[in-house]
């Protein structure tokens, strides 16, 4: 698969105007605000790292699971989970996809399933409290994730952001954003555009910081989490 080289596009499309986020001192901000917040989420939350990894580790497979994401101009990344679901999950989903078409209808709409059967027992809690992307913390410290952003896009979902690709790669994937508080399991790909955007314009500080608070709102209410 050939990279997604977007570098030029974007360079262009500052000239066309500045938007709040993509500014010099935007960047700098949220790259000194995740160190220091990745660094201490990371040390407060050890103790449960250990918990989860040694709950994770009851079922047959490896502890976490990278996945290859698209990120900021174009960079392609590894973003990390504790694993959710059974080493096979892959070609558990090609084989339910190609016999069930309502599943797969679907899947093409939200990339996710409600009946998902890759989905581990612990992993279903992990996902519903979302604490199966407490490792994307390590994301952050690396570089390649924010704390606040758009949403880590998978390689094969280029095609389906069009133009609006350019505006995603402006930014480094976020944990938590606009779209993740908003919907979060049944937003379509339209409604990620639109936030993405959103956030992009009306970018402060204080909204990154409101984000966070309201994630925390979102992760511990009944309805919360992936499925």
């Amino acid at each position: 698969m050939t990279d997604v080289n977007t570098s030029h596009v974007f360079e262009a499309s500052l000239d066309r105007g500045v938007v709040p986020a993509t500014t010099t001192g935007a960047r700098i901000f949220k790259r000194a605000f995740d160190i220091v917040g990745a660094t201490t989420l990371l040390l407060l939350l050890s103790p449960i790292f250990m918990i989860l990894g040694l709950c994770v580790a009851t079922t047959k497979g490896p502890i976490f699971y990278g996945h290859e994401r698209l990120g900021y101009r174009g960079n392609r990344f590894k973003c990390y989970k504790f694993r959710s679901m059974v080493p096979n999950a892959d070609k558990l989903l090609k084989d339910l996809l190609a016999r069930d078409a309502e599943a797969r209808a679907e899947w093409e709409q939200f990339e996710k399933l409600r009946k998902d059967p890759r989905i581990t027992g612990i992993g279903r809690i992990l996902r519903k409290t979302s604490l199966d992307e407490l490792p994307q913390l390590w994301n952050v410290l690396c570089g390649d994730m924010s704390l606040v952003g758009p949403r880590p896009m998978a390689l094969h979902e280029t095609s389906r952001w069009g133009a609006s690709l350019v505006e995603y790669t402006s930014l480094r994937p976020g944990i938590t954003g606009l779209w993740q508080i908003n919907g979060r399991t049944d937003s379509e790909y339209d409604s990620r555009i639109a936030f993405n955007r959103t956030y992009l314009e009306s970018w402060t500080p204080l909204l990154d910081l409101k984000l966070l608070f309201q994630t925390v709102r979102v992760v511990f209410s009944p309805n919360s989490g992936a499925y």
